[in-house]
């Protein structure tokens, strides 16, 4: 007996599967050669399947919906396709366009799991005669190909020596201006200047870190202002502070009144922030209580905003060290190592499909010799040291009680694995107003 020949998922999932084939990159790299045409029980979904995969195959890249139209109209010409199927086919791409993309891992796995129940039932069937000539050896051999079908998960090939060639012209188009660099900006040249990315950095989880009222909330909130104020969409999840607080406390940074006198000047705040939001990218708020979020909870949230079309270049979260992690070990190590390395997972996945990566910016605590200490350093994080081996840049917040009065503080880059570190920017800032950062006084 063979296995069955379509998939054993309702029509709502069927549809999925076909958005995101049609749609989603990522899901067409993970899954080529498990979704087939033929497993789909809707003709125009499997039409469009196959054309993608056919595409795929050859370009290995995804084809836009114009491409995938353009080739719809080809194939009908050539009479690859009924005539009769033109509109059906055009009201599959409409209505594939609209179907929500969220939960691709989930699906991946499912479709990875059905091709290997195809693959395991085709290999007995096809082992049976096998079976009867004794032929042992082959029939592990299928077996064992069998078992081993899956998804693909990582990022997909990279061919080093034959995209020289790529990499030589997007430096030349760097150098001439052509791209722009890709980070998130801090909101100050001279900070973006000494970060490898000219910003907060895609793909990358960097780490703020200080001793207990150190300002670690005051400096994400600062790096979420100027993030959005230039136009980036910022998610900011707090797992601390309160949302009214946060809103407070990001309304003083902006207007520069001050937090006690928010309610009396409340006419010089709403003029401030309604003269700023047009050109403002989207500054979302999120509050969960603390030790209740864990990243797949993260996921969700980003995939939820993603499916409204908001796509995010930031994500802060304050903070990791109160976040929950998937599965609770009992060992805190472990389950902060869990929370950290899941973080930097996310900051690799594009927030939508065809869509960047984000960057993702967090804080962690020194332990207690970090908080004596004049500046601390990578050693001093408290709890775990995995969190500095995960991130990929740590910044300490360091200020003696004369920096203090003086309002100065200075950031010790700690650790850092695309960049130079072990060197210190002195800032000058006004906490009384929420601003983390005025301006920056000097390199040593």
């Amino acid at each position: 007996m063979t296995a069955p020949t379509t998939y054993d998922f309702d029509a709502a999932f069927q549809r999925k599967i076909a958005a995101l084939a049609l749609r989603d990159a990522a899901f067409i790299r993970q899954t080529e050669g498990l979704v087939k045409p033929e497993y789909l029980e809707d003709d125009a979904a499997a039409t469009l399947v196959d054309i993608v995969n056919t595409y795929y195959s050859e370009y290995r890249a995804a084809p836009s919906l114009a491409v995938v139209a353009k080739i719809v109209k080809e194939r009908i010409k050539s009479k690859a396709i009924r005539a009769d199927m033109g509109s059906e086919l055009a009201k599959a791409i409409r209505d594939l366009n609209s179907e929500d993309l969220s939960d691709r891992d989930y699906v991946v796995d499912e479709v990875a799991r059905f091709a290997r129940h195809q693959a395991i039932g085709r290999a007995i069937y096809n082992s049976v005669d096998l079976l009867e000539d004794k032929k042992f050896e082959e029939i592990g051999d299928i077996i064992k190909k069998a078992v081993d079908v899956g998804a693909v998960k990582d990022g997909g090939g990279y061919d080093f020596f034959k995209e020289i060639d790529s990499r030589t012209k997007r430096r030349v188009d760097v150098t001439k201006g052509l791209i722009k660099p890709d980070g998130i900006t801090t909101g100050f040249h001279a900070f973006d200047d000494v970060l490898y990315h000219k910003g907060w950095g895609r793909k990358e989880l960097t780490v703020l870190m200080g001793a207990a009222k150190s300002g670690k909330t005051t400096a994400l909130c600062e790096y979420a202002v100027r993030a959005t104020l230039a136009g980036f969409n910022v998610l900011y999840v707090t797992l601390e502070v309160s949302r009214d607080i946060l809103a407070e406390r990001l309304d003083t940074n902006i207007s520069e009144v001050d937090m006690r006198e928010l309610a009396a000047k409340f006419h010089e705040v709403k003029d401030k922030l309604s003269v700023l939001k047009d050109k403002a990218g989207r500054l979302e708020l999120r509050e969960y209580p603390t030790g209740s979020m864990k990243p797949s909870d993260l996921r969700r949230l980003i995939a939820k905003y993603a499916s409204e079309g908001i796509l995010f270049d930031l994500i802060v979260v304050d903070y990791a060290d109160i976040m929950a992690p998937e599965i609770r070990s009992g060992a805190p190590i472990e389950d902060s190592k869990s929370v950290y390395v899941d973080l930097r997972g996310i900051a690799f996945e594009p927030t939508a499909p065809g869509g960047k990566s984000p960057a993702i910016l967090t804080a962690t605590q020194t332990n207690r010799e970090g908080a004596k200490a004049t500046v601390a350093r990578m050693t001093d994080v408290a709890d775990d040291f995995n969190k500095v081996r995960i991130a990929d840049l740590v910044i300490s917040i360091n200020s003696t009680e004369e920096e203090k009065t003086l309002g100065e503080a200075r950031l010790f880059f700690a650790a850092s694995r695309n960049q130079a570190g072990n060197f210190t920017l002195r800032i000058k800032q006004d906490l009384n107003r929420m601003k983390f950062l005025v301006k920056i006084l000097g390199r040593e």
